[in-house]
């Protein structure tokens, strides 16, 4: 779901976003983040995170639609 172009610009959007705020919570510069978007189907679903952490392994718990059990029922 979502080309890798498409990512990097809803990741590029959301850090902005972010950083206009101007939360005191929230570090100066590149803020960490990982968006997790679930689809129609099981097998459908994406993950976006900033551009310094794609190298981070995502959760476990954030590889599948969270939409549906784990059983599929």
């Amino acid at each position: 779901m979502f080309s890798p172009k498409l990512k990097k610009e809803l990741a590029d959007f959301i850090q902005e976003l972010l950083q206009e705020t101007r939360d005191d919570e929230l570090p100066d510069g590149e803020i960490s983040f990982i968006l997790h978007v679930d689809g129609r189907d099981y097998d459908s679903w994406a993950n976006i995170r900033n551009e310094a952490d794609r190298h981070l392994k995502v959760p476990g718990n954030f590889i599948k639609n969270l939409n549906f059990d784990i059983k599929g029922e």
